[in-house]
């Protein structure tokens, strides 16, 4: 090799190395200058429409100070939380800010995306149109949605609401349904038709989550219900229970009562800092994830699903059992419920629930119901990748211990 050829390859190597020691320092100098959203932990505001009842004063105060130290330690901008025992509200209080740059303080109405959380709700009206004889789990789902293609095998709406059937999944906020408007969930469909034809594996053999799933799943209960999809949730779910704040984002414009959605700046790791998500318009994925609700409604609805007020007991067993797959492997999933077996005040007890993922990654709500113990638990935050989940359960611990002494 000639002189001026090693010269050039060393130049070549030295100014890669450069760039690679720039790219390195300028990482660590941006994740170090996001810094915290809470400079003064001790003023951040929370609002409580109600007082919390003598039985549940100290549970509360003990919830109060989960939700408190999580909002500084995983640095979220704003936390909302309610409990349910025994069928009634106990406590519902807001945490931090729903807007940081207004200044806008998260109250217990606030609304929040629920994403994948929706699940649970759409699953609901599936098992009242089965007690209406409207819909049975074994059929193809072109008998009630004929839009939906034909795959490689049939489908079923069972499948479907197993995470089995093999479908792929919606993209995210990198497929062609994020940000886009759809009156019915057969409009994302037709949005998707090119997206994803093939089957991943023979339904029924292997378990994938899947919110595209439950947008086929959504048409299938506005082909079976014979009206819109939004109005029979509207008509049968929200307005019976009295979940008037239980809405879907169907508009990309700002609402009073909506909190600011925000992305982690870095790795998906909110404690690196946030930054602003404009408001999406997510009702093209229909019952997998376009629902804004609050806590409070999220624990109404998980109340009367265990109690037995919007759905006969068999019904929610059918809904709720873990399905197992032909390997004999269980899946820890029903028909559109996480199903877990914890340990809750020194008890082995269920944990029925549902996470709530975002089409763009990361979680921003959780809904969990212990039914043995009465009690139910819903978190939302205004951030992706926030650990709603352990936030829920160590909620739901507090109220489980005063409720046993």
């Amino acid at each position: 090799m000639s002189g001026r050829r090693l010269h050039t390859w060393l130049a070549v190597f030295v100014v890669a190395i450069g760039l690679l020691v720039t790219a390195v320092l300028a990482m660590f100098l941006y994740m170090f200058v996001t810094g915290p959203l809470h400079s003064d932990p001790d003023s951040l505001p929370s609002i409580a429409r109600d007082k919390p009842s003598n039985e549940w004063l100290d549970a509360a105060g003990r919830g109060r100070q989960i939700m408190h130290d999580a909002l500084v330690e995983q640095n979220l901008p704003g936390l909302s939380v309610a409990v349910g025992v025994g069928g009634d509200i106990v406590w519902a209080e807001g945490f931090g800010w729903a807007d940081l740059e207004k200044r806008v303080a998260v109250a217990p109405e606030t609304r929040f995306p629920i994403g994948s959380a929706s699940i649970a709700l759409t699953s609901a009206a599936v098992g009242l149109l089965l007690e209406q004889n409207k819909l049975a789990l074994d059929r193809k789902v072109q008998t009630y949605a004929p839009e939906v293609p034909e795959k490689d095998w049939p489908v079923t709406v069972g499948q479907l609401m197993a995470h089995t059937a093999g479908v792929a999944d919606d993209g995210g906020e990198q497929g062609p349904l994020f940000g886009k408007h759809c009156e019915r969930p057969v409009d994302g469909l037709r949005i998707l038709a090119g997206f994803e034809r093939q089957l991943r594996f023979t339904p029924g053999t292997q378990f994938l989550r899947t919110n595209y799933g439950w947008i086929i799943v959504s048409a299938a209960v506005e082909g079976a219900a014979g009206e819109p999809f939004t109005v029979f949730m509207q008509k049968q779910i929200f307005e019976p229970l009295g979940m008037g704040a239980t809405i879907v984002a169907s508009t990309g414009e700002p609402m009073a009562d909506r909190a600011t959605s925000y992305f982690p700046r870095f790795m998906a790791a909110p404690r690196y800092g946030a930054q602003p998500w404009d408001p999406q318009d997510l009702s093209c994925f229909a019952g997998g994830g376009a629902f804004l609700s609050t806590p409070s409604d999220l624990v109404r609805f998980g109340m009367a699903v265990n109690s037995g007020r919007l759905l006969q007991p068999a019904t929610v067993k059918l809904l709720q059992t873990p399905q197992r797959l032909p390997s004999g492997q269980e899946t820890g999933y029903g028909l559109g419920w996480d199903v877990r077996n914890v340990t809750l005040a020194g008890a082995h007890t269920r944990w029925i629930g549902h996470e709530g993922t975002l089409s763009m990654g990361g979680n921003m709500a959780s809904l969990i119901t212990f039914p043995e113990r009465g009690i139910a638990v819903a978190v939302t935050t205004n951030i992706s990748y926030a650990d709603t989940v352990s936030l829920a359960v160590r909620v739901a611990e507090a109220f489980a211990v005063s409720r046993r002494q």
